[in-house]
């Protein structure tokens, strides 16, 4: 049986490329955003935020990142996910830093997930 497992990281470089890329797209389409980026564990490695974006959305990017790292699976996806069972849906939603609404997407390389971006301050779309 193997001791240890290799693991594949999200580089640090990348994770800054990414969160610089939604921003000029949030400065693009005039709303402003914080962005979060975390590797495969839900470890922060970047973040920016813009002027005036709402307080609240710092936790709220950080949280949809974690979450879509953490399962590999858009928070977008989540009504999917629980569509027809309100146990389900009651209970996830009081888990801590579980988002079940869009705006944060695992970042997949090579087939495998390597970590998450969260966005938040404007609209799922």
């Amino acid at each position: 049986m193997p001791v240890t497992v290799a693991n594949t990281s999200l580089h640090w470089q990348a994770a800054m490329d990414a969160a610089r890329t939604a921003v000029e797209t949030a400065e693009g389409l005039g709303i402003r955003i914080n962005v979060a980026v975390v590797d495969r564990a839900g470890t922060p490695i970047a973040f920016l935020r813009m002027y005036g974006a709402p307080l609240h959305s710092i936790g709220i990017a950080e949280d949809k990142a974690y979450t879509a790292a953490s399962f590999g699976l858009s928070t977008a996806q989540w009504d999917a996910v629980v569509a027809g069972n309100e146990a389900l849906r009651a209970g996830l939603a009081q888990r801590e830093r579980l988002v079940m609404f869009g705006g944060g997407l695992p970042i997949v390389h090579a087939g495998e997930c390597v970590g998450g971006i969260g966005v938040s301050g404007g609209s799922e779309a």
